[in-house]
């Protein structure tokens, strides 16, 4: 039995619900666009990730889901290191190609004129395009059945000072950012208010 009972609440209307029942499935969308560089030295690749995200504040974690069929999840494993490199509408194109081709066989910086900067702290290049690039050392990798979830600390973060903005904030709307959302790639819509 599960550890977390549903219990019956008395708040909950009685009447059936009018939404339609699918199959288990992850549709958590939109979700960002990100280019995860990864390797070092004569070995360095890109690949695209959306599955990603924001674990914890207080030490800065996050985490990515990668196919272990993936030719850079080995280097991930062997290096314990990667970059999430956010994407903007500029990298479009590059951010779906590096998503259906494989690294076994070509040089992705290369064929997307995409340029490797060493980090600052990682032993993995960050994407020079990129608006903001973050570091992350593995500390955890989570085996989940079809996707094994990379556990990191942040280690540093490098933005483009051109999305600096009057009070010397980074504004990543500026940016541009693209967001993918269930096989489509989509721009960030108007503000619609703040925290």
């Amino acid at each position: 039995t599960s550890l977390y009972m549903c219990k019956k609440d008395s708040l909950i209307s009685s009447e059936l619900s009018c939404k339609s029942t699918w199959k288990p499935g992850t549709l958590i969308y939109p979700l960002p666009a990100a280019l995860i560089s990864c390797g070092n030295g004569n070995e360095i690749n890109i690949m695209t990730v959306s599955w990603l995200g924001t674990i914890c504040t207080n030490p800065p974690m996050c985490y990515i889901s990668v196919r272990p069929e993936r030719h850079s999840y080995d280097l991930i494993k062997k290096n314990g290191c990667f970059v999430i490199n956010l994407t903007n509408e500029e990298m479009a194109f590059a951010t779906d190609w590096c998503g259906v081709k494989s690294g076994k066989d070509i040089n992705k910086f290369k064929e997307m004129n995409l340029t490797p900067l060493k980090a600052q702290v990682v032993d993995a290049p960050i994407i020079k395009e990129s608006p903001l690039s973050i570091e992350c050392e593995v500390v955890e990798i989570k085996e989940l059945g079809s996707h094994h979830m990379f556990i990191a600390n942040v280690v540093a973060v490098e933005v483009d000072d051109k999305y600096m903005d009057e009070k010397q904030s980074f504004n990543l709307a500026l940016a541009e950012p693209i967001v993918y959302s269930h096989g489509e790639y989509y721009q960030m819509g108007q503000k619609l208010g703040k925290f």
